[in-house]
């Protein structure tokens, strides 16, 4: 089998990367005029046709796949794979199941490099996904979210290469900072483990953000800062217990305990249909800062404390306005 074409890191490419089906009607007849001459548009035959047109594709994708006939950047991230089998799945979770309302999209960038710093929740990272398929499908230009995750991630079977393919790269600010520079929407959730693992009475308590490695990133690249407030995701795994010696037998930072799994078993990692709100916030710059303060703890500690603290008030302000949990 032959090995995928690696290509190197590039800006966002042209387009806004949506679906078609989001772009319009391709041009069908509004029903005012004939189809053709004299005759009526033959419904059956155009849909008959499109599903031609899917198998081919379908066919083609696969075969292209099997002889290795596809590209990946320098992270391993698969463009194409991403947006015709990880994206359309996700969409389904996002429309129908979590119903989300993402708001503020037009603060971040549209084509320089940016980072996305949201608050972690909700026992396994749905979050992270759902703000990828927010941003990919309703920001005015479509970005890909290029998120850094933990080392567990990439050490896990299965999990860790379909991290790598779906955009997400070690979190560490050498890649970070590779990313940014190279025009590239970075996602990083600074809570980490302390957020998404926190139990059900510390929901929408923001845990500390670590030592500000995100914000000196930022600043050596001179990009902005987005803070993204999540409301919903806590209620999905209400975490009311933790298995701790099988989390070490099985080396992970915590086993949930939520009031359905694993009494229910397979059943139990189900989410529940809560409603959720993203808000994307307005952008805090870095590019006015002298060089050397990236390497300041201070200034660092004082702007990391910013993008908290603005994060905190928005989900506040969200909880406020939300009148029920799973109907908003």
């Amino acid at each position: 089998m032959a090995d995928a074409r690696v290509i190197p890191l590039r800006p966002e490419e042209d387009g806004d990367g949506r679906p078609d089906s989001e772009l319009g009607d391709g041009g069908h007849s509004s029903g005012d005029g004939p189809a053709g001459a004299g005759e009526e548009p033959d419904e059956g035959s155009g849909r008959g046709a499109d599903r031609h047109e899917a198998l081919v594709e379908a066919v083609a994708f696969v075969r292209g796949r099997l002889l290795g006939q596809y590209e990946v950047d320098e992270f391993g991230f698969d463009r194409e794979l991403t947006e015709r089998v990880f994206l359309p799945l996700l969409r389904t979770v996002y429309d129908n199941w979590f119903r989300v309302e993402a708001t503020g999209l037009h603060n971040v960038p549209s084509e320089s490099g940016a980072l996305v710093v949201a608050n972690h929740s909700g026992t396994l990272p749905w979050d992270a996904l759902m703000t990828t398929v927010a941003l990919h499908d309703h920001h005015p230009v479509g970005r890909q979210l290029r998120m850094l995750g933990a080392d567990v991630v990439f050490g896990t079977p299965v999990i860790g290469p379909l991290a790598r393919r779906s955009g997400q790269t070690l979190a560490c600010n050498p890649d970070a900072e590779r990313l940014l520079r190279g025009g590239e929407l970075v996602g990083v959730w600074p809570e980490g483990f302390k957020g998404i693992g926190k139990p059900f009475r510390d929901r929408y308590k923001l845990q500390r953000f670590g030592r500000g490695g995100f914000v000196s990133a930022a600043m050596r690249c001179g990009v902005p800062i987005v803070p993204c407030s999540i409301v919903g995701a806590e209620e999905i795994y209400p975490k009311i217990g933790d298995i701790r010696p099988l989390a070490r037998l099985l080396g992970l930072p915590y086993f949930p305990v939520t009031p359905f799994f694993p009494h229910l078993g397979p059943l139990g990692t189900v989410p529940l249909p809560s409603k959720w709100y993203i808000e994307f916030g307005e952008p805090i710059r870095t590019a006015d800062f002298e060089a050397e303060a990236a390497e300041d703890p201070m200034v660092v500690f004082n702007l990391s404390d910013q993008v908290r603290e603005t994060i905190q008030e928005t989900i506040y302000r969200l909880l406020a306005q939300r009148g029920s949990v799973f109907f908003g």
